[in-house]
């Protein structure tokens, strides 16, 4: 009797974590979904979400939907609206501007931890060995889009290196939050230099900047490394303003529809 009661015990607890997972699971999906739609432009900026379309849209129930939602306004896609649901944000080219500065104010502080903290051997190495990477791709003087894509995979591997150099999870986490945000990582604007004729020299300056950081944190210059990486955003707040005097609309590249919730200055 004992036995079948232990049985049936572990059967259920089994069937409530399957449940659990299931449901965690479609909070996942909801929410991946639905940033796409917003991302590309599908979602227009200043559009009122109504949650049974999108339960509809997505095929998912409304509990994950409504997860979703709350986590998307966390992230700074969505605000609150006063009578209840939720709009898709409208940025000014002043809130990514800051946003911009605020990532390399972060990343300025998580580099010079790195230096006066002393960053491992071992993460170090593989730091080099990835920017030697994007040397071999800046090796080529006619940059195609596979060779832009891989710049993208290796800078983003570089810089999340340079975030475990820290070890400061309190300052990684609030320069997650600050990523999130369209155009506020560190490879946001590299397909807008892809259709630049100055593109590669503009990859050439950012990789020599990388180089110095790193050199810079391995030399224990807490106060260089971080000079050295606010310098290197500033790289991002150009290319912004590049991308904004763009075209836009039907030319615009598809990974980048998301620029129609940038409100352009007067």
């Amino acid at each position: 009797m004992a036995a079948t009661i232990k049985k049936l015990a572990t059967t259920a607890e089994g069937a409530g974590a399957e449940g659990q997972n299931g449901s965690e699971s479609a909070q996942v999906r909801a929410l991946l979904k639905l940033r796409e739609l917003i991302l590309s432009g599908e979602l227009a900026g200043g559009t009122r979400i109504a949650e049974l379309a999108i339960v509809e849209r997505l095929g998912v129930s409304r509990t994950p939907i409504r997860a979703a939602l709350m986590r998307l306004e966390q992230e700074g896609l969505l605000e609150a609206l006063p009578n209840g649901g939720y709009a898709v944000k409208m940025f000014s080219e002043r809130d990514i501007a800051d946003a911009i500065e605020l990532r390399g104010t972060l990343e300025g502080l998580l580099v010079r931890l790195a230096a006066e903290r002393g960053a491992p051997a071992v993460v170090l190495a593989e730091a080099k060995e990835c920017l030697r990477q994007v040397d071999a791709v800046l090796a080529d003087p006619a940059l195609t889009d596979e060779a832009f894509s891989a710049y993208v995979d290796f800078n983003e591997r570089f810089h999340a290196l340079l975030y475990e150099m820290a070890d400061s999870p309190v300052t990684v986490r609030q320069l997650e939050r600050v990523v999130s945000l369209p155009f506020a990582s560190a490879s946001a604007f590299v397909v807008v230099q892809s259709n630049s004729p100055q593109a590669r020299d503009m990859l050439v300056v950012a990789q020599d900047q990388h180089w110095q950081v790193l050199d810079a944190i391995e030399r224990g210059e807490g106060t260089r490394a971080e000079a050295l990486m606010r310098e290197h955003s500033r790289l991002a707040q150009r290319n912004l303003r590049h991308a904004l005097s763009g075209p836009g609309g039907a030319h615009m590249p598809e990974s980048m529809r998301a620029m129609k919730l940038i409100r352009r200055r007067g």
